[in-house]
């Protein structure tokens, strides 16, 4: 199966954690193809992290993720995989990628100190989305603790 390229942009420059993504991506085309769709998110991410490993990915699962306001942690949310310590990857099973999973992943980068996630369907047919944004976007960072 030939994967899809995405170590640059259209514009040819290089992306950020850009290994990491493309080994995770070429994980979860690998995963897809081999159980297809219809199982829990747990089993997918049971598989990516199995197929992770093997090549030599770290993988974190449910890392907490806290959300600060004025200084109290006002929420906790668990992102499905972090990657490398450097990539959060969260998973869906359902009918496609809705702009409330998008605006999740979105949020969890927005409230942590990583600048790049993944978010992958083992819907009906494989979807991922890559999304960026930047530490220098977050205000330094000072809710993070």
């Amino acid at each position: 199966m030939k994967y899809p390229p995405c170590s640059r942009n259209f514009t040819g420059v290089e992306l950020k954690h850009a290994e990491v993504t493309k080994t995770l991506i070429g994980v979860f085309y690998e995963v897809y193809r081999k159980l297809g769709y219809g199982f829990l998110e747990r089993v997918y991410g049971n598989a990516m992290t199995l197929g992770a490993g093997k090549l030599g990915l770290e993988i974190v699962r449910e890392y907490p993720i806290r959300i600060h306001y004025e200084g109290s942690v006002i929420g906790e949310y668990q992102a499905d995989l972090v990657v490398n310590n450097a990539v959060i990857a969260e998973l869906k099973a359902c009918r496609g990628i809705a702009p409330e999973h998008e605006a999740q992943l979105l949020n969890y980068l927005k409230a942590s100190r990583f600048e790049v996630g993944l978010l992958f369907n083992f819907g009906p047919e494989p979807q991922y989305r890559r999304m960026v944004y930047d530490n220098s976007r977050k205000g330094g960072l000072a809710w993070i603790k």
